[in-house]
């Protein structure tokens, strides 16, 4: 039988998936003849992982006495480019980019804002596709959904499986076009972004649009932004576009935490047959060209297709599901990278702009 000390020396060496580092000294062992109680303290959510920790302790422990298992988490804000102030009610935006539209940018920011939250993150996600928004519909919104408004100043954020969502599409009609020249998309996408008050969160989404034209480099001189996430398909077209998404942002001093390849192999809906189509390992290479890590693959499947469009993605329609263990996988891996960076407790907020507006 281990001792309280030994038990929690040998944990402290064991490798955890999501960084692919030891622990280190987050475990705290209190045990008897009869219980060992086990709590884990993480700088990320991880809650998916209970019953995988559980069997690893179990295994080390090589006794009888029952085990009791706490994940806790401590989310810190972490440093951002420059010196701009934080956002209010924002610990960390995370922006997730591509070079190119059609590499399914926006499916992978929503299945990983709700994996996210279901590791137990408090989570938003802002739409800034401003000429092409599609979070209303990926998240189940109705038509017509509008955000209420508070003292004639603040928007207040609509919610879809406790994720809190701002977007353009709910302020238009899914008919009326957009037809703005750079300023006025760069300054729509500050007032949703600063004048929504977004409600104690641990992470914002803010999903982009594709290029690296005016938004991007307005998210790069204005916004506080922790970190960033490329998604890319493996063929060398849209490898060709990634390289620059991630060029900007490393020239503007946003951390690039890794890189998400989707469509990485098609699935068979007959057979279940996986196919590398678009190329093999594009992703991985792309990565250690940059010494960034592959967060994840996702398949080119139909059922992540069809659930998006019926406004019920995957990782909560299906969450027993191959696919969904990945975006939760993502998602961890994604939080543990941001959270070996350095923290930063930095006081400022973001001071919010007072403008007159109405709820119609």
């Amino acid at each position: 039988m281990l001792t309280d000390a030994q038990l929690q020396a040998t944990l402290e060496t064991l490798i955890d998936d999501n960084s692919g580092q030891a622990y280190g000294a987050v475990w705290n062992v209190v045990a008897d003849d009869n219980r060992v109680h086990v709590t884990l303290t993480l700088g990320y959510p991880a809650q998916s992982e209970q019953a995988v920790l559980e069997a690893k302790i179990k295994e080390l422990m090589a006794d009888s006495r029952s085990l009791v298992l706490d994940i806790d988490f401590q989310i810190k804000s972490h440093e951002t480019q420059g010196n701009i102030a934080g956002l209010k009610g924002v610990k960390n935006i995370i922006a997730v980019a591509s070079g190119k539209g059609g590499v399914g940018k926006s499916t992978t920011t929503v299945n990983l804002a709700l994996a996210m939250a279901k590791e137990g993150a408090r989570v938003g996600i802002l739409d800034a596709d401003i000429y092409g928004p599609s979070q209303g519909m990926l998240l189940g919104f109705a038509e017509g959904t509008r955000p209420q408004v508070r003292e004639d100043k603040f928007f207040v954020p609509p919610t879809a499986f406790g994720v809190q969502v701002m977007s353009m599409a709910f302020l238009t009609t899914k008919d009326t076009p957009v037809a703005w020249r750079g300023p006025m998309v760069t300054g729509a996408l500050m007032q949703i972004l600063t004048q929504t008050d977004w409600n104690d969160l641990d992470y914002l989404f803010i999903d982009m649009p594709p290029g690296t034209g005016d938004i991007q480099l307005t998210l790069a001189q204005k916004v506080p932004v922790a970190g960033s996430v490329i998604v890319t398909t493996p063929q060398d077209i849209a490898l060709l576009d990634a390289r620059r998404g991630i060029e900007m942002f490393n020239k503007v001093k946003i951390p690039v935490l890794g890189v998400v390849e989707n469509m990485s192999t098609h699935i068979c809906s007959n057979c279940g047959h996986h196919e590398a189509i678009f190329g093999d390992e594009g992703g991985a290479s792309l990565a250690k060209e940059y010494n960034v890590n592959v967060l994840g693959k996702l398949p080119l499947s139909l059922a992540i297709r069809e659930q998006s469009d019926a406004g019920r993605p995957i990782v909560v329609n299906a969450p027993e599901s191959d696919t969904a263990g990945i975006y939760q996988s993502i998602a961890r891996k994604l939080g543990a990278t941001l959270a070996s960076q350095q923290g930063s407790e930095q006081g400022a907020q973001f001071a919010m702009p007072t403008i007159s507006m109405s709820d119609d």
